[in-house]
């Protein structure tokens, strides 16, 4: 797979809704659309999507307050596009949410998302993301809600829960996709997975809507599968250089050359390293951070160093805080915080936390895109986005789709010239 930047000339056209920092919209511009607009409210995210896309017409303010004909208005092509594409907060919809309400109001902006769809930009597919809580909320009432609202419009909808980690993403982050079209004659589908991992899905849904054939058990000695094993975390970020706690820099150079290819492909085109320096850690924590081993936790930390509250805990419990990350193993979610007290955030053998571009390797961003901002708000574009190696498969999918469709295959055949 070839990993380039976006170039003139594509005839294939997106769109992005919740856009974040552009996680989405970089896996779609590898597979050849073009991003044609943004929404986004969050002003340093939005920043960021507009210094790695300066010719995307952005719309930074609540999506409430944005109408279809004010697209249409200020943004060309629009009535032509190909793809919507955008993940609505998932905050009210996960199941590590505490307090999880289907009167959540960030459970209605889904519905502003739909509104902008059928008030007539009318693109010929749909693709939204969100946490695989929204299958169980209200009794998946809301899910329904989502997917009625797009039936009734004429778009035919399915959905299915996909892992970045089958799609060559060093990351088990379990995420459920909708994807929607009014094409008449393409029958909808999922991208198949690519890699094979160890997790299995523990929510409800995971056995009926996940690619059960892509998950081995870690005690099989005989496997026959075409899928390749998972890229690991070792692979991701191997390569990059080491730095001190609370150290590294906005902009460095390369000190080796890529190791694989997983990192020639998210080396390629970037000339400079960024972003990539790391939160400092306090004391304390450099003091746990000294007996916890690779794939460890807090249950290497001696009792009386452990935080207060985590000497009441169950072995059972917190089983990723204070956990140090594995060279050869994949990486747990990247969260909006690498703090070691959410999960297994410990460089698997640097005294630290791992980088914000370490986060972002891991996560499968190119090198080429920077983040914006302060350290916290960079480590929470990283966290929130869409992994673009998996919007990537998602994109060449519907590509390959639009193929076998009369009504874009002149459309397509131009766009593979």
């Amino acid at each position: 797979m070839e990993i380039y930047r976006q170039s003139s000339g594509h005839s294939l056209t997106c769109g992005a809704l919740f856009a974040g920092a552009g996680g989405f919209a970089v896996g779609f511009s590898f597979a050849g659309f073009t991003p044609l607009f943004f929404n986004e409210i969050d002003q340093q995210a939005a920043s960021t999507f507009s210094l790695n896309f300066p010719q995307t017409l952005p719309f930074v303010c609540p999506i409430q307050e944005l109408t279809a004909q004010h697209i249409r208005d200020e943004c060309p092509f629009t009535e032509d596009l190909d793809v919507m594409i955008g993940g609505p907060p998932c905050q009210g919809f996960s199941i590590n949410a505490p307090l999880r309400r289907s009167d959540d109001p960030r459970n209605s902006l889904f519905q502003h998302y739909a509104r902008l769809v059928l008030e007539g930009l009318r693109p010929r597919f749909i693709v939204m993301e969100n946490v695989p809580g929204l299958l169980s909320l209200d009794q998946g009432k809301t899910l329904k809600a989502v997917i009625s609202a797009f039936e009734q419009s004429g778009y035919k909808v399915i959905f299915h829960i996909l892992n970045a980690a089958h799609y060559g993403v060093p990351e088990e982050r379990w995420r459920l996709f909708i994807l929607g079209t009014r094409l008449t004659d393409i029958k909808l589908s999922f991208p198949s997975p690519t890699h094979y991992s160890y997790q299995r899905p523990n929510f409800t849904g995971g056995r009926d809507y996940t690619f059960s054939y892509a998950i081995k058990a870690q005690q099989q000695s005989l496997w026959y599968t075409d899928l390749l094993p998972s890229i690991t975390v070792g692979e991701a970020i191997d390569d990059l250089p080491p730095i001190p706690s609370g150290g590294g820099a906005y902009e460095m150079d390369y000190t080796t050359e890529p190791h694989n290819s997983y990192q020639r492909r998210l080396r390629a085109d970037a000339q400079k390293l960024y972003n990539h320096e790391c939160g400092n850690v306090s004391e304390i924590n450099l003091e746990r951070m000294k007996y916890v081993l690779p794939g460890g936790s807090w249950r290497d930390i001696p009792f009386d160093l452990l935080p207060k509250g985590m000497q009441r805990a169950r072995r059972s419990d917190h089983t990723r805080r204070y956990g140090r990350l594995e060279r050869n193993g994949i990486s747990g979610t990247i969260l909006t915080k690498c703090d070691p007290h959410w999960g297994s955030f410990f460089h698997y053998e640097q005294n630290r936390v791992i980088s914000i571009r370490e986060a972002a390797r891991i996560q499968s961003f190119p090198d080429w895109f920077r983040f914006t901002g302060t350290k916290g708000e960079q480590y929470r574009q990283v966290g929130n986005a869409v992994p673009p190696l998996l919007a990537y498969a998602i994109a060449h999918h519907i590509k390959n789709l639009l193929a076998t469709s009369q009504e874009k295959s002149a459309i397509y055949a131009t766009s593979q010239r």
